[in-house]
């Protein structure tokens, strides 16, 4: 879709072939059957820019053609034949046939919304959300409703993407995130296991970096939860609107490693995250990445939806994460965290290993919940702690390593096989060590690391095993390849 749409704003593709995504959307109300608060937070600023754009169908013509692209015959996203998936189906065609005649009124009101809504969920940084599609559909839709590039909401926007530009000679491209707190979160962790003092001034300055990042405004997240206060963290420099569960549970399992001197801010600050990560558990006891309740899976049979996941379901990752930082805190007996057992225990599969959505794919699934559930106080001899073991011994690499490939997600043969890498060498290392494990499927996964280490300390791996969409779009996160098995490798030693 989003390949679409860039060929027809510049006239090499027919906009009457793009799905229609009326702006009247905006004026439907959160508890309405469908609303844009549906849509998991990514998609939802996307969409909101995007309703701008549809709704004007701008043209830049290019001064050459691009036939070249053009393949035989039609392009289709294969989709199920549900009642559902019909009727969504039906709408998009009523919605076709709306556009041509919208009520001029109706129209304006929507669009008039939209642009509210946009600017005023631009960042410090001049972003939308920290990342690129929303925040360049952003500014495409603010220009179309008249703002020129002079205008500071313009001007910030387009000063901001500077920070995200990467320059590859002869060419410049835009990273689609960064992730600062999650980077310097890790980064304690992997250094206090590795033996750093708890007063090291590293440990420390970034402690406090971390505590000026805590968001203290309400967000997206608000609509389904109104009553709850602010105090999570989101992955970027700037991101007011979108905190996360995953940041917010890793920075306070790093913040608990740090013998900060301001222990009181400390105190303070973590109490107002677990608050938080509480208030956002879902009914069923998981927890989804950004927002609570956001499970409505309809969305995703929409014509328009096919550039990726679309709704933010509770996850095992991060549900783990969040159940480790409560056994932290010495909570595991409390009603958040034993619902929250009980979900993640549920979603072990068959074989025995757990479902990664933010990392690939099993193994970081597994390599985070065995932690998580010893923390909580499930023995290591409990059956669901034996049979993750048996299924990462059963997929080790003969070269002692663990590596699962990307297509895992799409293709269940490929699940836990892979090429070795660094980083899920270390998940399913972590995973073993916290299962008490002290077996040669732990000893090998330990020299293969030793064994394929850079003279700089660092470790080579040009795989990516992060997971933005399962199956559409993934991550190398350049300091995975160093702070896990930083990790691994001294709790092993221990």
């Amino acid at each position: 879709m989003f390949t679409h749409i860039w060929l027809a704003l510049f006239g090499a593709w027919p906009w009457t072939d793009v799905p229609e995504l009326p702006p009247e959307l905006m004026l439907l109300p959160s508890r309405a059957p469908l609303s844009i608060y549906d849509f998991a937070c990514w998609a939802r600023q996307t969409v909101v820019a995007l309703s701008i754009v549809l709704s004007v169908r701008p043209t830049r013509a290019l001064p050459f053609t691009l036939e070249e692209l053009h393949g035989q015959g039609e392009w289709a996203r294969a989709r199920g034949h549900s009642t559902s998936t019909r009727a969504l189906a039906l709408a998009d065609r009523a919605f076709a046939l709306y556009g041509r005649r919208a009520v001029r009124p109706l129209r304006e009101a929507a669009l008039a919304r939209a642009e509210r809504w946009i600017v005023r969920r631009q960042e410090a940084d001049g972003s939308w959300g920290g990342i690129q599609p929303p925040w360049v559909y952003s500014l495409i839709a603010l220009h179309l409703r008249g703002y020129p590039t002079e205008h500071p909401v313009m001007k910030a926007g387009l000063d901001g993407l500077e920070r995200f530009t990467v320059e590859d000679e002869p060419s410049r491209r835009l990273e689609a995130c960064q992730s600062p707190v999650w980077d310097t979160a890790l980064a304690i962790v992997a250094l206090a296991d590795a033996g750093a003092p708890p007063d090291d001034p590293a440990l420390v300055r970034a402690a406090g970096w971390l505590l000026d990042e805590q968001v203290l405004v309400a967000g997206d997240w608000s609509v389904r939860r109104p009553s709850l206060q602010p105090g999570g963290w989101s992955f970027e420099f700037d991101n007011d609107y979108y905190p996360d569960i995953d940041d917010t549970a890793e920075v306070v399992l790093a913040l608990l490693r740090v013998a900060h001197p301001d222990a009181d801010r400390v105190a303070q600050t973590i109490a107002r995250a677990v608050d938080w990560v509480e208030g956002m558990q879902d009914a069923g006891g998981g927890w989804g990445a950004f927002d609570a309740a956001n499970t409505k899976r309809m969305l995703r049979d929409l014509p328009f939806c096919d550039f990726g996941e679309v709704i933010d379901p509770p996850s095992a990752d991060v549900s783990a994460h969040a159940l480790e930082m409560l056994a932290a805190l010495g909570r595991a007996d409390t009603d958040a965290a034993r619902r929250g057992l009980a979900w993640l225990s549920s979603e072990q599969e068959p074989q025995g290993s757990w479902f990664g959505r933010w990392g690939v794919n099993h193994v970081y699934g597994t390599g985070a919940a065995v932690p998580a559930l010893v923390a909580a106080g499930v023995g290591t001899d409990d059956e669901r702690i034996r049979r993750a073991v048996r299924w990462l011994e059963d997929h080790q690499n003969p070269d002692g390593g663990w590596g699962e490939d990307p297509r895992s997600y799409v293709d269940a043969d490929a699940i836990g096989r892979g090429t070795s890498t660094a980083s899920q060498t270390a998940w399913a290392l972590l995973a073993l060590h916290a299962a008490g494990e002290r077996s040669l499927a732990m000893r090998r996964g330990v020299r293969f690391l030793v064994a394929t280490q850079r003279d700089d300390g660092s470790w080579d791996e040009p795989e990516y095993t992060g997971t933005g969409f399962p199956g559409d779009f993934y991550i190398n996160y350049h300091l995975y390849r160093l702070v896990f098995p930083i990790m691994a490798l001294a709790r092993c030693a221990r």
